[in-house]
């Protein structure tokens, strides 16, 4: 049974850090693409950052790469995602996922078979 478990949300004030985990189990990481994705509410699940199975780092906005950084430990089955100057809007559920779809990672969450159950990401101003 596959399992992702995000940890490492929480409250954070305008302009701090945080660093989000994903603990993999149940698949052979290193074959699989891993990518972090948001859902603010009342908006669609959002593709923040992937990584490939070789380590190669994808942001989806400009500012997300000025700002977040993605990583994996592939001994340790873990996906990071790094977020610093966090704002206000990047308040969120942050969801892990992971695809086997593909030589580069999607930013289409149809394309990633497993999921986390997310993690809050509170931004206060």
């Amino acid at each position: 049974q596959v399992q992702l478990i995000e940890s490492g949300g929480g409250l954070v004030q305008d302009g701090g850090s945080l660093r989000l985990s994903c603990a993999a189990s149940g698949l052979t990481f290193s074959d699989y693409h891993m990518a972090w994705f948001r859902q603010a509410p009342g908006k669609d699940r959002s593709a923040v950052a992937a990584i490939t199975r070789s380590g190669e780092s994808i942001y989806y906005e400009d500012f997300m790469k000025r700002r977040f950084a993605i990583s994996r430990d592939n001994a340790k089955n873990t996906v990071y995602l790094e977020m610093n100057s966090l704002k206000a809007e990047d308040t969120a559920v942050y969801y892990c996922a992971a695809s086997l779809w593909g030589t580069y990672p999607s930013q289409t969450p149809q394309t990633y078979a497993h999921w986390g159950q997310g993690t809050q990401v509170t931004v206060a101003s």
